[in-house]
């Protein structure tokens, strides 16, 4: 499995970026695919994920202000941020969780560099 990302960039704090992530190879029993990332000095962390059958999940200080979308048919999912702060600066990684037999796979792409100035 392959995920590609794109989309990042540098941004003024307030505006908006649309991070977008196609996934290719054997996603057979895809499960979920989402958004994570990581800023400099701490760990990686969720910012959205779509799962089977439509639910989402944000995490809390992105709520109201990115909203995840995910084509199933065609194995994508983007994230639209609006009212980017600085402190959403970070590397951003597309995932995709897929079930082979008894365990639940996790794939990364590359990551997406994000830059909110002030």
């Amino acid at each position: 499995v392959q995920l590609q990302a794109s989309g990042g960039g540098l941004v003024q704090a307030g505006g908006s970026l649309r991070l977008s992530c196609a996934a290719s190879g054997n996603m057979f029993n895809i499960q979920a695919m989402g958004w994570y990332r990581q800023a400099p000095g701490k760990e990686r962390e969720l910012v959205a994920v779509s799962t089977n059958g439509g639910s989402t999940n944000y995490a809390d200080s992105v709520k109201g202000r990115f909203t995840i979308s995910r084509d199933a048919a065609k194995n994508t999912v983007d994230l639209q941020m609006n009212s980017l702060r600085p402190e959403d600066t970070a590397v951003y990684f597309c995932s995709a969780n897929v079930r082979r037999s008894s365990v639940t796979f996790r794939y990364w792409g590359q990551g997406t560099l994000v830059t909110v100035s002030s």
